[in-house]
């Protein structure tokens, strides 16, 4: 269900999605925030975004396919298919338009690498970035969308391109909660672990807090760009990425390929993939990974305190890998 490491949900338009800071400000863009919109500008585009995400709602991917960019279109089973796992999250859910953000790109050249907006409200200190690698040039609108009162609240992103009418041209979405908590209050916990010097428990957090922070990567708000600053200052060492996290135990190395926080079971799980010589016999497989288990609580005690459980995979050349899920409280 949730993967820190892959925040950003593709989409079709788009090849990749930054939220990094970006060069100098570019010229003949603009982005109007909705408050800032005239009446008609902000009428259009909310509308049109109201109809798409009822469309979600239901579960009508044809007509979403209808209200979409030709070129989006033409290969939509992307598209379709984050339709087709939302609808049952929100059949029942409170549709709002949390925010709107009108995109003028028209002057743009073609081939742009990078496409930075500003987006200020003269009306109060509130300033918001969005950087678009590859966007052709357009008018654009971008609609944020909140999908609440059911069990598993959710968050969506509309990318709309206003052509004879407003269209789809990129559509993604996440959850509002991950194991029932919002990104504020990881945040408060990561700020917590940190401040206790758990800097294991502190980064998941604080990764958690990010994820659920917005639907989409390329925006960056003041908020989100403290909380990767405070993130960064806690210098996690040992993460595994280009080199695996080595875990010795009972003469045994164990070399970590993977660590991040899951929800699927309904408690906060870490999630651990290490890599196994051979993973044919379940029985040697599952006493390796309680013993790696073991060795990971031992040698990062603080993990009890952020994780409901250890879900570790054990993973082989050429055979399906081996997992089990147990709650901290059982490793001994």
């Amino acid at each position: 269900m949730f993967l820190p490491h892959q925040w950003c949900l593709r989409f079709s338009l788009l090849l990749m999605i930054l939220a990094s800071a970006a060069p100098a400000k570019l010229l003949a863009v603009s982005c109007t925030m909705q408050g800032e919109m005239t009446d008609d500008q902000r009428s259009a585009l909310l509308q049109s975004a109201r109809n798409i995400a009822l469309a979600v709602q239901s579960g009508n991917v044809a007509t979403v396919r209808a209200s979409t960019i030709p070129s989006v279109a033409a290969q939509f089973d992307s598209i379709a298919n984050s339709i087709q796992k939302l609808q049952p999250l929100i059949s029942s859910a409170a549709i709002t338009i949390d925010a709107l953000y009108a995109l003028d790109a028209s002057d743009l050249k073609p081939g742009q690498e990078q496409t930075q907006f500003f987006c200020d409200s003269p009306n109060s200190t509130l300033h918001e970035e969005m950087t678009i690698p590859q966007l052709p040039p357009g008018s654009y609108g971008l609609a944020l969308v909140h999908a609440t009162g059911v069990p598993q609240p959710q968050q969506f992103a509309l990318l709309l391109e206003k052509n004879a009418n407003w269209q789809l041209a990129g559509f993604f979405f996440r959850p509002l909660l991950v194991a029932g908590h919002d990104s504020l209050w990881y945040w408060t916990r990561a700020r917590a672990f940190a401040q206790k010097g758990e800097k294991w428990n502190a980064h998941f957090y604080y990764e958690i807090a990010g994820y659920l922070a917005t639907p989409i990567d390329f925006l960056n708000t003041p908020n989100l760009e403290k909380l990767v600053g405070e993130q960064a200052a806690v210098k996690l060492e040992g993460l595994p990425g280009e080199q695996p996290l080595r875990i010795t135990s009972n003469g045994k190395t164990y070399s970590i390929t993977n660590m991040h926080a899951d929800a699927s079971l309904g408690g906060l799980d870490l999630v651990v993939r290490y890599t196994a010589t051979d993973t044919s016999d379940p029985v040697a497989t599952r006493a390796q990974i309680l013993d790696l288990m073991k060795a990971l609580l031992t040698q990062y005690p603080e993990l009890k305190d952020g994780f409901h459980g250890l879900w570790v995979f054990a993973e082989a050349p050429s055979q399906r890998p081996f997992g089990i899920e147990l709650p901290v409280s059982e490793i001994h």
